[in-house]
């Protein structure tokens, strides 16, 4: 057997190594150390304010100060514009989920640019999440949130995107929904995407990642796989507060 085939490490999607970032004058993360291997799911687990979405919106460098190492796909990005980062194949679905409320369903799918011709079809998102396909001509304003979720992370499926972060995706959704979204990332796993999720959720977060980070006041505080989360579940639910 070759040494490729006895090495089953996966690739490093994204390495963070001393990440600051600031709003304004507003010093938010503290020097964020962090892993995204490529092919997995990875979770920031976190109290609300810990810095979890800034490090989502630092990665596309949506927050314009940061220092410290951004490499995504081997590509140093700390100094590049949101654009370029995007084209490297990140792409963001925020916490508000950005749905624009006049735009119907296949209007808000299709706006997007696309980076590349891996992308999935209007048909494949529709088969991917069927209750859009019967809300396709009603505006974003109509939709549920659970239907909302689903326009947010099928639009950016649509653009090529293989690396997905995803802010709070099950936030205020009925548990069918939430089920459904845990299905959703497993299935886009199976299918080769890197996810980096931000989740309140930690019973959530348990059942679709492979590895989870806890941020605190702008820093990763500990680390957990599969095996020693569940084994310190109890305390984690304590140290979030929920």
């Amino acid at each position: 057997m070759s040494e490729a085939a006895l090495d089953q490490t996966p690739a490093t999607m994204l390495s963070i190594r001393g990440l600051n970032a600031w709003y304004g004058e507003s010093h938010v993360l503290h020097g964020i150390d962090l892993e995204v291997p490529e092919g997995q799911v990875v979770t920031l687990l976190g109290r609300n304010g810990a810095g979890k979405s800034t490090t989502l919106k630092s990665i596309l460098g949506i927050v314009p100060k940061r220092t410290g190492s951004i490499s995504l796909m081997g590509v140093e990005t700390i100094a590049q514009k949101p654009f370029r980062i995007a084209r490297l194949g990140a792409a963001l679905c925020p916490e508000d989920r950005g749905i624009y409320a006049t735009l119907n369903v296949r209007e808000n799918l299709e706006l997007p640019t696309r980076i590349n011709d891996s992308g999935l079809s209007t048909e494949q998102i529709l088969d991917l999440f069927p209750n859009l396909r019967e809300r396709l001509h009603s505006p974003g304003s109509k939709l549920s949130g659970g239907e909302q979720q689903m326009l947010a992370i099928g639009r950016i499926l649509r653009t090529g995107a293989r690396f997905l972060l995803l802010d709070e995706p099950t936030e205020g959704l009925a548990p069918t929904i939430v089920e459904q979204i845990g299905n959703t990332i497993r299935n886009l796993k199976e299918q080769g995407y890197t996810i980096l999720l931000v989740e309140q959720n930690l019973r959530f977060a348990m059942s679709v990642a492979d590895h989870h980070y806890l941020v605190d006041h702008g820093q990763v505080v500990d680390r957990f796989d599969r095996q020693s989360i569940e084994q310190n579940a109890d305390a984690l639910l304590a140290r979030l507060g929920v």
